[in-house]
């Protein structure tokens, strides 16, 4: 057992985190394990680190000539701020989601908790969209 998952246990035993914090440590150590030696007959796929969405265009119109767009989002962002909204008093998220509704946006940020972020970015994982018309292609992907 390393010292890392030791302290954890440790921190549990003592009542510093409550059992569903030390499984969420856990885990998150054991998906930053380093991957096995050279020799090991599978490796796992390594976690995807940004959402990337590129669109390359050949429309024109515009005068510029074909345009190209290639966004990399770190998903660490997406983590980052989900626990950022659990800083925001209930009032204030109240006349935010009121906001966001009357913008067209219907998220609920008080039902946005970390664990939900981290199954969001699992099936992510597996996600590839791919959009071709006559002027552009679009592609949306996790690396």
């Amino acid at each position: 057992m390393n010292e890392q998952r030791r302290q954890i246990l440790r921190m549990l035993a003592e009542g510093k985190i409550t059992a569903d914090e030390a499984e969420r440590l856990i885990d998150a150590l054991e998906r930053e394990r380093p991957e096995s030696p050279p020799g090991a007959a599978l490796r796992p796929k390594p976690r995807p680190k940004y959402l990337r969405v590129v669109v390359n265009s050949e429309d024109d119109s515009g005068g510029d000539g074909p345009s190209r767009v290639n966004v990399r989002v770190p998903l660490q962002l997406l983590r980052a701020g989900v626990r950022l909204t659990s800083l925001i008093p209930p009032q204030a998220l109240t006349k935010l989601n009121a906001e966001l509704n009357k913008s067209g946006v219907p998220i609920d940020l008080t039902q946005l908790k970390p664990q939900h972020i981290e199954e969001l970015i699992e099936q992510l994982d597996e996600l590839t969209v791919d959009v071709d018309d006559a002027d552009s292609k679009v592609q949306v992907f996790c690396e």
